[in-house]
């Protein structure tokens, strides 16, 4: 009873149980009012998401049911996606709790029944997809989806494509009915849908149709697109089903992987009345159409006849077609091990006066003749790309049937096998702007004349050709309209020329030159390429084109290419580049050169990237990041990659690096993982991130008085500023250099100063540290031998100070017995050390001892005791052992330490 009376212990025991649920819920990710609960293993809906959100995704869960009165607090719920969970079935009021839903996802479920109250208030669905269940309907379930726009009833083992019996679901446009078990569909099936004036797109895909009574689309009549994939329609059968279509409004029929050998004249026949506008017979596997089998589509704009088996295309394959425009025929003709190579006779596109768009890919025929392509008036685009015709040589005559195609503006001849190109062997072909020549095997010494007639030429692409290519000061001579032109992987590797054969090129603005093993260029390679914008050299050898050791200096090869914006030059084994090698590239935004050996670069090379975005150094040398080197470059930098390099972690090298990595908005991937140290040991192997700036700190002062002084000649001011904050180090090292200069301790000064000595060692220590002390230190003392301890030696009545003072002047060594808690006692970093330390510099005494008890970093011991372990001899600093064996050892040390000389050496 005292929990409860107690309201601290009931708000206590409340957020206890609540917890738990909450760090739960909140795994959801709401963005921009879409909440994303899927693959979290729930049971319920979240009840924590914000009130206003529209999209809810609970899909891929456990939910077994969805309770309209989880979903009340969501008011504003307009789509709800609850697929791949175990709903068996669409609870009534669901409509009610989301006023707003239009789009409902219920696929991948067990929802069985479906009956007229589950959707009975859902006026505003306008999507429902119940895919993959095992639907029974009940009466009339769909009869107050009145708005519905899209119905999705595929894989539900529905054994007829009847979903209701009274007219309904009037603003319907397109029912999925695919993967069913349908196999008839009777006359009465779609007089559901008579009223549905928007219905256009009709999807039966993979279902076991045997039979189509008469007049079965005549409810649907104003229907558009047909999708028959996967059905296994025999010719007869297809026949019959295009009858039945003549009275619709069919534009769209796709009868994919329907197991069509062969197209006879009559197949289609049904078809004549429908505007039919695209046909897709792809994957059919068909061997033989017969001449008109096509005459019954003159408005038909695309025809789809790839992965077939044809044999033969003739004059009257495409007969009728007068108005097809894209003709896709990849894979349609193809070679097997037993049978011959197919063949395309002459004008057998001839009927194709509209044809714009003719895609050959991967074909297989027995040549091309002069007349194969003739009569193709409005042909844009020729796509051969890898076919298999035999065509070694491109001969003037070759395309001289294109002549009759004014229009055509690409072609695609990649991978044909081609060997070499004649005197005008595109001479017919005066307004093409792309020519595709990659992955061929083109061996011959360009001279020009192969390209002569190609007046309007803007993309040439001859890539990929075995390095077998050779050009001349006059390869281009006929084409100073390009603006790209890929050479990748084509050319021998020898590109210096004089003159250039690019020379002629002015308006061209993408040159490729990679992968072509180049050694040797010119330093005007590039000369007059004004409007160069992307320049590609990755995978060459050009590292000695940019050595200050090459005969003639370095080859400034992008002296002329002013507005360059892109430029790779990966994996070209480049160890240096010139200081000058950027100059007046002040438009680069992306340049890499991945992949080299660089690992020093100058100060000034980058200074002219001032519109840089993008830089990508990673896999070469580069062990420092230096400020004066990429301040410039890395200004407005988007995107970064310098990853792979064997960087050393040290101050020098990496501070200025590190700082700008944890600053910068810069994408930089994989910071934490691919920028790895290599140099020094203790940052091996690990990642620059982990690099400690606080290790810089004790160069700090160094680096200032290295900078004071060399100032000093500037002004006095900076004599004062020295003086004043380094001014005990100046003397220190003052002292040490007087007294190695001169030597003024002889002898009798020695007498004298050891005769004044009453104590072996003044010991300062910590409070904490007393026991140590006790134990460790005094049983050393003997008649000749006494340390000066301030609780056992200090004169009663005298001053803290002068006692202080006075017994460090009569000890001959000083012992600091170093622990943490010495560092921070303020007594001792207030008064002593800093007395400790005056008197050595004054007497010019090598006086103190540290005994260390623990390990303390060396700036820690500067910031607290003015000390550095550079100060002392090796011998004056020792380390307490933490084992007992090697404790005479510490005792050995400690006594050649006290009686070492005094004398700095």
């Amino acid at each position: 009873m005292a929990i409860w009376t107690n309201p601290l212990l009931l708000l206590y025991l409340c957020m206890w149980i609540l917890l738990p649920c909450q760090t739960y819920i909140s795994k959801c990710r709401v963005m921009q009012r879409k909440a994303d609960c899927s693959h979290m293993n729930l049971n319920t809906i979240p009840q924590d998401l914000p009130e206003d959100i529209r999209v809810l995704d609970v899909s891929h869960n456990r939910l077994v049911e969805l309770k309209p009165l989880s979903l009340t607090r969501y008011r504003s719920l307009e789509q709800l996606d609850a697929s791949s969970n175990s709903l068996k079935g669409v609870p009534a009021g669901l409509c009610q709790a989301t006023p707003e839903l239009w789009r409902l996802t219920l696929c991948h479920n067990e929802v069985h029944l479906l009956q007229v109250r589950d959707l009975r208030n859902c006026t505003r669905l306008t999507h429902i997809d119940l895919s993959d269940n095992r639907l029974k309907l009940i009466g009339e379930p769909f009869l107050g989806t009145e708005n519905l726009v899209w119905l999705d009833v595929s894989r539900n083992k529905l054994t007829t494509a009847c979903l209701g019996l009274r007219p309904q679901l009037p603003s319907l446009e397109t029912l999925i009915l695919a993967g069913n078990d349908i196999t008839e569909i009777k006359k009465d099936d779609f007089n559901f849908l008579n009223k549905s004036l928007s219905f256009r797109m009709l999807i039966l895909s993979y279902l076991p149709l045997k039979k189509v009574d008469h007049g079965c689309f005549k409810p649907i009549s104003k229907l558009q697109d047909l999708v028959l994939d996967g059905c296994k329609l025999n010719s007869m059968f297809l026949s019959r089903l295009c009858e039945e279509l003549s009275d619709t409004l069919l534009r769209n029929l796709s009868v994919r992987n329907t197991q069509q050998v062969m197209l006879t004249h009559s197949t289609f026949k049904g078809l004549e009345k429908t505007n039919l506008t695209i046909l897709d017979l792809s994957n059919n596997n068909m061997a033989r159409i017969t001449d008109g089998t096509f005459e019954w589509f003159p408005v038909l704009e695309y025809l789809s006849l790839e992965q077939n088996n044809l044999k033969l295309l003739t004059n009257g394959t495409f007969f009728g077609l007068r108005s097809l425009k894209k003709l896709n025929l990849h894979l349609a003709l193809t070679k097997t091990h037993s049978s011959a190579l197919p063949v395309i006779d002459d004008f057998s596109f001839q009927p194709l006066v509209q044809l714009e768009y003719l895609y050959m890919e991967k074909t297989s025929f027995r040549e091309i003749t002069e007349n194969i392509f003739y009569g193709l008036p409005c042909l844009k685009e020729l796509n051969l790309g890898w076919s298999n015709t035999g065509l070694k040589a491109i001969s003037n005559t070759t395309f001289a049937a294109l002549k009759g195609s004014p229009l055509l503006q690409t072609l695609n001849l990649t991978g044909m096998g081609i060997k070499s190109l004649g005197p005008g062997a595109f001479s017919n072909l005066g307004n093409l702007k792309i020519l595709v020549l990659s992955h061929n095997f083109i061996y011959q010494r360009l001279m020009g004349e192969e390209f002569q007639g190609l007046n309007n030429i803007k993309e040439m692409y001859i890539s990929y050709n075995q390095q077998m290519i050779t050009l001349t000061s006059t390869s281009f001579i006929y084409v100073p309209t390009l603006t790209a032109l890929m050479l990748g992987h084509a050319l021998t590797a020898n590109l210096d020329i004089e003159p250039s054969p690019f020379q002629f090129l002015i308006n061209l603005t993408m040159l490729d030159l990679s992968n072509n093993n180049i050694a040797n260029i010119k330093n005007g390679l590039l000369d007059g390429l004004h409007h160069l914008s992307v320049l590609k050299l990755q995978h060459n050898n050009l590292a000695r084109v940019w050595k200050n050791a090459n005969p003639g200096g370095p080859v400034l090869f992008l002296r002329d290419t002013r507005n360059l914006t892109v430029l790779e030059m990966d994996y070209n084994g480049l160890d240096e580049i010139p200081t000058l090698a950027f100059q007046g590239l002040s438009q680069l935004k992306y340049l890499s050169m991945s992949g080299n050996l660089l690992n020093f670069l100058h100060a000034s090379i980058f200074n002219d990237l001032r519109s840089l975005l993008v830089l990508r150094m990673q896999k070469n040398l580069l062990t420092s990041v230096q400020r004066e080197t990429f301040r410039v470059p890395l200004s407005n930098l988007t995107e970064l990659f310098m990853d792979h390099n064997p960087f050393d972690c040290t101050c020098d090298s990496m501070l200025w690096f590190h700082t700008w990595l944890n600053t910068t908005n810069t994408s930089i991937s994989d910071r934490d993982k691919s920028y790895i140290c290599n140099t020094p040991s203790v940052y091996f192997n690990h990642s620059v991130m982990d690099f400690n700036p606080e290790s810089c700190k004790d160069m700090v002062p160094f680096q200032a008085l290295y900078a004071i002084t060399s100032t000093l000649v500037l002004s006095l001011m900076m004599i004062a500023f020295l003086v004043h904050y380094q001014g005990w180090r100046i003397q220190f090292y003052w002292n040490i250099l007087i007294n190695r200069t001169i030597d003024v301790s002889d002898s009798r000064y020695k007498r004298m100063a050891e005769c004044r000595y009453k104590y072996k060692a003044y010991i300062v220590h910590a409070q904490k540290d007393k026991l140590w002390v006790e134990r460790s230190l005094l049983p050393l003392e003997d008649n000749t031998f006494r340390f000066f301890l301030e609780d056992r030696d200090a004169m009663p009545g005298c001053s803290t100070l002068e006692t202080i003072v006075d017994n460090m002047r009569m000890s001959r060594k000083i012992i600091f017995v170093v622990t943490e808690a010495l560092l921070n006692d303020p007594w001792c970093r207030q008064f002593k050390a800093h007395h400790a330390l005056y008197q050595v510099m004054e007497d010019n005494r090598d006086s103190l001892v540290l005994i260390f008890l623990e390990d303390v970093a060396e700036y820690r011991l500067t910031q607290s005791l003015m000390l550095r372990k550079g100060m002392l001899k090796r011998r004056c600093m020792i380390q307490w052992p933490l084992q007992r064996e090697r404790i005479p050892a510490f005792r050995q040390k400690l006594q050649l330490a006290l009686g070492s000389s005094n004398r700095i050496s």
